[in-house]
């Protein structure tokens, strides 16, 4: 292992901070031997902060409908292929009972941009959760909306929201999203939601199509300045009936080595080990929390659509039920000397 790596890595873990020169650095330095320096420091630091538990949020895909047509997505709009659906407020409100009654108290509404939730039917979900469960956090991920709906969203009880960046770089943002999205409108939504108020998240993917050891670099300098409460990065995994239908899957080795920097850059935030990893590695999601990660996302969503919410080809999701899903997963998290805390979770300050 070069002198010039390990100092770069030392000087990341006590002033959080490097330029895009030194984070590059890093991610070229990626193999076995430095992401066992990195990762051990990263477990440390996380111990430090969050022990050995690993925080559960309770997923809800709430439609797979969308107006967007990003290059990458298996619900892009024009998708003729995709079996569309959308929970009725009824059926959001019965996988919250179901995961509240297995412990989870955070609730992740995730779902396209569907036109069909206005504020007005939103602000109603997010009301009755909060009247029924009110000891929960409700979180967000329903993409770009105007700053008044945003506000709106959070009056109305939302705590958290999930935005992915998916680069920090304005061409390389270009190349994977039609020319009616905007890389300066994504970037402007994540710095309202914080400036509301919210616990905010962003991310990206990891070998998303035309991504380099560059973009990856802006992405960690964009984690850093950006200091979100939550990062959620997954290997690229290509969807059939997309534009990138025919594109190599990004690495589960580079994903856990990013997450271990990103535990170093922002020794608190948190961390999910993402259901893409699962998808490419069986092994994935434990992978992900030997890695840094502190944060799991079990799928709550009825059995009859989560096969429709497919991102990407391949998508893991399983027929069994939920409750069976959490001892599941208590189990595979104590076989690597961790444990399934159920509680709000909220980003320790």
């Amino acid at each position: 292992m070069k002198a010039e790596f390990i100092a770069v890595v030392n000087k990341l873990e006590e002033g959080r901070s490097l330029d895009k020169k030194e984070y590059r650095l890093l991610i070229e330095s990626a193999c076995d031997e430095t992401f066992d320096f990195i990762r051990e420091k990263a477990i440390k630091v996380r111990g430090k902060i969050y022990g050995r538990g690993v925080y559960i949020r309770g997923l809800i895909e709430i439609s797979n409908i969308c107006k967007n047509n990003c290059l990458y997505c298996g619900i892009r709009k024009d998708n003729g292929l995709c079996q569309r659906y959308r929970l009725s407020d009824e059926e959001i409100l019965l996988c919250c009972k179901e995961g509240y009654d297995l412990g989870f108290r955070t609730f992740v509404l995730q779902g396209g941009e569907d036109p069909f939730f206005t504020d007005d039917r939103l602000c109603g979900i997010i009301g009755q959760i909060k009247s029924r469960f009110s000891n929960c956090a409700v979180t967000l991920s329903l993409g770009e909306r105007s700053t008044e709906s945003y506000e709106r969203l959070f009056k109305a009880g939302a705590d958290r929201y999930l935005l992915r960046h998916e680069t920090a770089d304005k061409s390389h943002y270009e190349r994977l999203h039609p020319s009616d999205m905007s890389f300066e409108n994504r970037i402007k939504c994540l710095y309202e939601l914080k400036s509301i108020g919210y616990q905010v998240g962003c991310g990206f993917m990891v070998g998303s199509p035309y991504q380099n050891s560059d973009t990856l670099a802006a992405d960690l300098k964009f984690i850093e300045t950006f200091e979100p409460d939550m990062c959620g990065i997954g290997p690229f995994i290509p969807h059939r009936d997309t534009p990138f239908g025919e594109m190599p899957a990004g690495s589960v080795f580079l994903t856990c080595y990013l997450l271990s920097i990103i535990r170093l850059i922002k020794p608190n935030i948190l961390l999910p080990a993402t259901t893409a990893l699962s998808t490419l590695d069986k092994n994935g999601r434990e992978k992900g929390i030997l890695s840094g990660a502190n944060v799991v996302m079990p799928n709550l969503s009825p059995e009859s659509v989560r096969g429709k919410y497919e991102l990407y080809n391949g998508k893991a999701h399983s027929g069994a039920e939920s409750a069976q899903l959490v001892k599941e997963l208590c189990r595979s998290m104590e076989k690597i000397g961790h444990s399934v805390l159920t509680e709000r979770g909220d980003i320790k300050k």
